[in-house]
């Protein structure tokens, strides 16, 4: 990559403690410890009113710009459990793995490379038996001695019939992609498509993770969203790879991700999986560092070519201008929607000061936001205020979310809207029962304008419009 990229030294998070925005994914119903009443279970959490309205708006956010928007795109929703040999032939049944070390006394395990002091390995040190010993690596918890690496295949199993001793294991996908390359012949079929095409999905995956953490980040049930661009070998995935890559990246900037908190990483030689010929990630600057939000992947012929062998079915693609049969290479772009709804929930929090008190903002995209309007009485004693209050959230309804709250002062009604996104709240007040206009405010400038009742649901329809991105 030739484009500058920020200093990573330099770049100071959105968010410098993390547990400042676990705190208000839960008090505000954005995330919630799964079975919490049982005491939780490691790595899995669940999406709360607001949050699966984050995480849906992002979906469709990705799906406008990767399908809807897009003739060359098509998507697919492949099912979560596929034949075992599917996995076989992908490589993950034999080496989608992780380093492992354990813990002599606590028996703690850890992935070698979140350690402290392994920041700057590279996949060869990674796979060096006496790495170690040679950095003099101990137990983060109790300071133990560490066992040497081991690999930790990643994928859960499972069962597929009545008897578990004579039923056939199956895995949990650790991916989505493969339903995708499964699917080919029958996708390239129904749908008449010519090369350059691609395939979309949105998707749970599944991964035995060693040390998930970090929040949403890293968890065990995760949900992703990846597109499998199919190409003409070499020549034609190198063009394509190139130039998705501007584009994903200008997907965060546009939904409100700073710009300099964003940046490219090219992965080494001795870092690329084993199907890919060249990978490059969308990294974010998180509270615990840059990380990867989305990888890029020229994967080449390795996944269709393999199953072509695998299945006996032909794969291949017939191309009529040059009459030649060829296995089309694939150029991937695999994000994840967890930790894109919570980048951009990091990325949008912001505290300031208003009239010598602070105001806590999430100054998230309208498109993203949960709640797009929030409608406020004035005086909730008052029937004939309640009653527009309503009706006026009622015609809002039909076209977008929003909400109705009369829990607090008008004031504090303001600042809790502030805290969960919502880009503008309704106020009607005495006034409104005189002149039938009500008050529109801003979440970010904080202006208010009169309005007629009756213009409500289209000012606001016609706000969203303005602010949804286009060209993506």
């Amino acid at each position: 990559m030739t484009e500058p990229q920020p200093d990573p030294n330099a770049v100071a998070p959105s968010v410098a403690n993390l547990d400042v925005i676990v705190s208000l994914a839960k008090r505000r119903g954005f995330v919630f410890p799964s079975s919490e009443i049982y005491g939780g279970i490691n790595a899995v959490w669940d999406y709360g009113p607001l949050g699966v309205e984050l995480k849906n708006n992002v979906k469709r956010a990705w799906w406008r710009a990767m399908v809807q928007e897009r003739d060359d795109v098509v998507g697919v929703d492949a099912g979560i459990l596929m034949h075992p040999q599917v996995w076989v032939t992908s490589g993950h049944v034999g080496s989608f793995s992780d380093p492992l070390v354990e813990c002599a006394s606590c028996r703690r395990r850890y992935r070698l490379d979140e350690l402290p002091g392994t920041e700057e390995l590279t996949q060869t040190d990674i796979k060096d038996p006496e790495i170690v010993d040679r950095l003099k690596l101990t137990c983060p918890a109790d300071g133990g001695k560490l066992s040497a690496p081991r690999r930790f295949n990643l994928m859960f199993k499972t069962y597929m019939g009545p008897v578990e001793d004579e039923a056939a294991i199956v895995y949990l996908r650790p991916e989505t992609a493969q339903g995708s390359y499964v699917n080919f012949k029958n996708v390239r079929e129904s749908t008449r498509k010519k090369l350059p095409f691609g395939i979309a999905q949105i998707g749970k995956s599944f991964r035995n993770e060693i040390s998930p953490g970090n929040f949403v980040f890293r968890m065990r049930e995760f949900e992703q969203m990846e597109m499998q661009y199919f190409v003409r070998p070499r020549e034609g995935a190198a063009t394509a790879f190139e130039e998705w890559l501007p584009k994903r990246m200008a997907w965060y900037e546009a939904y409100g991700v700073t710009r300099s908190r964003l940046r490219f990483r090219e992965h080494a030689p001795d870092e690329l999986a084993h199907y890919a010929k060249k990978a490059i990630d969308v990294e974010y600057r998180f509270p615990f560092g840059w990380k990867e939000l989305e990888g890029i992947h020229n994967r080449g012929d390795w996944d269709l070519g393999n199953h072509a062998k695998a299945s006996g079915e032909n794969l291949e693609y017939f191309d009529p201008a040059t009459d030649e049969h060829f296995i089309p290479w694939v150029v991937e772009t695999a994000a994840g929607a967890d930790r894109a709804a919570f980048t951009f929930l990091i990325d949008a929090y912001r505290e300031e000061e208003v009239r010598g008190e602070k105001r806590v903002v999430l100054g998230i995209h309208p498109d993203l936001a949960p709640y797009k309007v929030a409608v406020l009485p004035l005086l909730k004693k008052r029937p004939e205020i309640v009653e527009l209050c309503h009706r006026i959230k009622d015609d809002l309804k039909r076209q977008t979310m929003a909400v109705y709250d009369d829990t607090a002062a008008i004031g504090k009604l303001y600042r809790r809207q502030d805290e969960i996104g919502t880009p503008w709240c309704v106020t009607v007040d005495v006034d409104s029962l005189e002149d039938g206009n009500v008050t529109v405010r801003d979440r970010d400038a904080m202006t208010q304008e009169r309005i007629s009742a009756g213009q409500v649901t289209r000012y606001i329809t016609d706000k969203l419009d303005a602010a949804r991105p286009r060209g993506l």
